[in-house]
């Protein structure tokens, strides 16, 4: 008997997970770069990462990617700031056994400039997720 607990580096999130798309647009970005005083004295969240997972924790940094369609488009750094696990339910209040899932907040640390989003994407990324291929 055991249990499966995922190590992340990554906090890779969907638009539907908290990724702050209103300040993150990519278009936006290569004209005027959003910069660390953008997001200034900002704690952002994420829910529903599938999975229990265990982030690592603010002084370490964790790489911030926005999936965009399945695609990966790494974005800077970020510091955890609080992570909650807890039993994905069905519907009916039931557990299937083995269902998990991850949410928390963050800050941001550091904020790729465009030119080094894309060498950073492309090199980092997994190939059939890179949003550059």
């Amino acid at each position: 008997m055991g249990s499966f607990v995922e190590i992340n580096d990554t906090l890779q999130l969907t638009t539907e997970q908290g990724f702050p798309v209103h300040i993150f647009d990519l278009e936006k970005h290569q004209t005027t770069p959003i910069t660390l005083k953008d997001v200034e004295g900002m704690v952002f969240e994420f829910k529903d990462k599938p999975s229990a997972r265990i982030f690592q924790l603010d002084p370490v940094r964790v790489y911030y990617v926005h999936n965009v369609n399945g695609k990966w488009l790494f974005w800077g750094r970020v510091l955890i700031q609080s992570q909650h696990i807890q039993k994905l339910l069905n519907d009916d209040g039931t557990w299937d056994g083995e269902s998990w899932k991850t949410s928390g907040t963050y800050t941001i640390l550091n904020i790729y400039d465009p030119k080094y989003q894309h060498t950073f994407t492309l090199n980092e990324a997994p190939d059939d997720r890179n949003y550059y291929k």
